[in-house]
């Protein structure tokens, strides 16, 4: 097991770099860090998150989330309310200069990785599909382990 999951991970490492890097290059304004994307990312699943459930979402310390969340409000991507229930606490929402970020390196990244399926056999891209349930089960296991 431990080589299968070495492979996989080496294999979905690859995916993901290859696919960042060729979306990038396409889309206007500066590249994000990877931490910022995946809170922009929370933030956009579950909007009105605070910072502490934000940080467990991503199991990242609250004050390095803190610290992304600055970044981006100063970056015009993130919003910061003081939520009604504890003024002490924020809620934190995405801009509509984020969501329009994300639409476009969403249509960029599935544009790319389709042109890309469009290449593989029907046999191959049949396996591809076959796996994603059982990757989709997996990923889910990951997430409930501490």
């Amino acid at each position: 097991m431990t080589d299968l999951a070495d492979r996989l991970l080496g294999t979905v490492q690859g995916l993901r770099r290859v696919v960042r890097r060729r979306v990038r290059i396409g889309l206007p304004g500066s590249p994000l860090p990877g931490a910022q994307i995946e809170l922009l990312r929370v933030v956009a699943d579950h909007p009105g998150i605070g910072v502490a459930a934000a940080a467990r979402e991503l199991h990242l310390a609250n004050n390095s989330v803190s610290t992304l969340v600055n970044q981006l409000a100063d970056a015009g991507l993130l919003q910061r309310e003081a939520d009604p229930a504890d003024r002490r606490a924020a809620r934190l929402e995405i801009t509509a200069a984020a969501a329009d970020r994300m639409a476009a390196w969403r249509r960029a990244r599935t544009g790319l990785v389709a042109d890309a399926l469009a290449e593989l056999s029907e046999e191959d891209i049949a396996v591809i599909e076959l796996a994603l349930p059982s990757l989709e089960k997996l990923v889910g296991i990951l997430k409930e382990q501490p």
